[in-house]
């Protein structure tokens, strides 16, 4: 909302933004080029190192539209300067991870192996070792495609709250359940 609209963006070196006359903002950085409407109401501004986001009064669409842009921006900052990466774990017997190019197949415990064709904007790696889960490793500059795209994965197979078996994130905490006592 309004308090997180309020606080500047920090622009690290190496990256630059620049608003359109459409209000378009483009982040340009050393991993890639990143772009966002924004309403018109929204001003951006950049001072000395640090991006400023303004609103002309405090109706409230305008202080929801003024946090969301900004925390928008923040993350395209991020993409372009560092990037975001996701780590998916298949845990289960038989389950396994190949990455060709685009394509991702897995097989999942189902009568078929599932192949999914993934954005050219993700770079993805698979990593299987002995004695251990297959890890799916997603890279990318947009935090909203790898999140997307990561939960699109993991919507496969979710984990199931007995035995854990399914796709999860790495260092995620799952509810497990006891399932049947001896009967007494």
């Amino acid at each position: 909302m309004s308090r997180i609209g309020k606080l500047p963006v920090n622009l690290p070196s190496g990256v630059t933004l620049t608003v359109d006359g459409d209000n378009v903002v483009s982040v340009k950085g050393p991993l890639g080029t990143l772009s966002q409407k924004i309403d018109s109401d929204i001003r951006v501004e950049v001072e000395n190192s640090d991006i400023i986001l303004s609103r002309p009064n405090d109706e409230k669409r305008l202080k929801s539209l003024h946090g969301l842009y900004r925390a928008l921006i923040a993350n395209m900052v991020v993409g372009v300067s560092k990037g975001y990466r996701k780590d998916l774990e298949l845990v289960g017997v038989g389950y396994r991870a190949e990455a060709k190019g685009q394509q991702l197949e897995m097989s999942l415990g189902y009568s078929h192996d599932i192949i999914m064709e993934l954005p050219q904007e993700i770079k993805v790696e698979t990593k299987t070792e002995k004695r251990s889960n297959p890890v799916i490793t997603l890279t990318s500059i947009d935090k909203q495609l790898i999140g997307h795209i990561a939960a699109k994965i993991r919507s496969l197979r979710p984990p199931e709250p007995y035995k854990g078996k399914g796709i999860k994130f790495v260092g995620e905490q799952l509810r497990r359940k006891a399932g049947k006592s001896a009967g007494v």
